[in-house]
């Protein structure tokens, strides 16, 4: 049977890899994913039955979203399952009822891909495979092709031994996980609010191959926002005086923005990735564009970085005279994992020697996760939950067109999963 499974992890991952699609967009990944969990018996809900549409943030437009519809159906995707993801509410929620008294258990799988040209090089394994992405500037480098994959094992080992199982089991599959988007619509639309155990996990993050981080901590919290600024055009020649420079208070807000106070209750990180201004060398500019991210080691930090920047941008905007707009196009909070969860899943790993080393908890200041939400939400609830990392050997780090992992890592990691389910049914009766 392992062998088997190990096939079938290793198509699915190649499978999605191949035809990666970013957030909002995951429309073909979720139709497949949708067709598999139909098939081995879970109970599904589908895009706005687990999705708020209020709480979705960055999502494309109405225009893209139509497009890429149509190149799913040409590329793939089960047509039957199309019209729950068709406006670009593509989350899925599987879940299997034992009908036994017992716990309900829940594990988040994210599906989404990155705007990154995959390199093209002849030592690069899914090059020299055949299974390197099949769209230009869309690529799977973090890991959730390997994320989808697992999910989907873990759906088949559960639905093969459904009759030994108690209580409920839920399996997450969350789009738009980049840029932290797309599990506050889902934490929103109350998909763990029923939940006791919440794992989510992860793939690599500079963890060693054949090692187990049963919780992963510091996550900062994050905001991505985009700013506008709108002025007037003019001659910069003939009438500068009639213009309005939205250029300008552009570099004033994020040259400000760069020089915000740190705060002493932890660490902060600020960047403004891009800035867009202008049409020509001697018009002023009407028009600039930044693209802006704060984090802070917790929620309050961040909030507080965030009304910086808020105050630098209306201020750059009076300075120059011309009007602003700011948009909150993806947000995480801070989370820290139930020690009590990850010293269950801890043990699982030793128990079952899947991993050659196993590490309860690491502290060290992350980048961010919008599963916090999830987390959050079930701890708040009285639950608990936490936040696993396999480790696996990368070709390249992560957010990298050389990216890839080691695939032999993808049972062990199914196997751990099922695992924790059978421990966690052991857990429940004692506490």
């Amino acid at each position: 049977m392992s062998e088997q499974l190990v096939e079938k992890l290793v198509h699915w991952r190649r499978d999605f890899h191949q035809f990666p699609e970013v957030g909002f967009l995951e429309m073909r990944t979720a139709s497949i994913v949708a067709t598999i969990l139909d098939e081995l018996g879970f109970e599904l809900q589908m895009g706005r039955e687990v999705m708020s549409e209020a709480e979705c943030m960055g999502k494309p437009s109405a225009e893209v979203t139509k497009e890429h519809y149509l190149w799913a159906l040409e590329n793939g995707a089960n047509k039957n399952y199309m019209e729950h993801f068709s406006d670009g509410y593509t989350g899925i929620v599987a879940t299997l009822d034992t009908k036994k008294p017992g716990p309900t258990i829940a594990f988040r799988f994210d599906m989404d891909a990155l705007e990154i040209n995959e390199s093209s090089l002849d030592s690069h394994y899914p090059m020299k495979e055949g299974f390197k992405s099949q769209l230009p500037y869309r690529m799977h480098a973090c890991g959730h092709d390997a994320h989808t994959s697992i999910g989907l094992g873990l759906a088949t080992l559960i639905a093969e031994n459904k009759d030994h199982l108690t209580g409920k089991i839920k399996l997450i599959f969350q789009p738009a996980e980049e840029g932290t988007r797309g599990a506050k619509s889902m934490t929103e639309a109350k998909v763990v609010d029923d939940v006791d155990y919440f794992i989510a996990s992860h793939i690599g993050t500079g963890v060693p191959h054949h090692h187990f981080v049963a919780a992963n901590n510091g996550f900062l919290a994050t905001t991505k926002q985009n700013i506008s600024f709108s002025g007037v055009a003019s001659h910069a020649g003939g009438r500068p005086e009639e213009g309005k420079n939205a250029l300008l208070a552009a570099a004033a807000a994020a040259l400000n923005i760069h020089a915000i106070s740190r705060h002493s209750d932890g660490v902060t990180r600020i960047n403004v990735g891009e800035l867009h201004a202008g049409t020509g060398r001697n018009i002023i500019a009407d028009q600039a564009d930044l693209k802006v991210e704060t984090r802070g080691e917790n929620s309050s930090v961040n909030e507080y970085v965030k009304q910086q920047v808020k105050q630098i941008v209306a201020g750059a905007a009076q300075m120059y005279g011309v009007d602003y707009h700011m948009e909150t196009v993806g947000e995480a909070i801070s989370c820290i994992s139930s020690n009590e969860l990850a010293n269950v899943l801890h043990e699982c790993a030793e128990a079952k020697s899947l991993f050659q080393a196993s590490t309860v908890e690491v502290n060290a200041a992350a980048g961010s996760e919008d599963a916090t939400y999830f987390m959050k939400r079930v701890q708040d609830n009285g639950g608990l939950a936490t936040y696993c990392i396999f480790g696996t050997e990368l070709a390249a780090g992560h957010h990298n067109e050389k990216f890839d992992i080691d695939e032999n890592t993808l049972l062990p990691a199914v196997e751990l999963l099922y695992a924790s389910i059978l421990s966690l049914e052991k857990h429940a009766q004692m506490v």
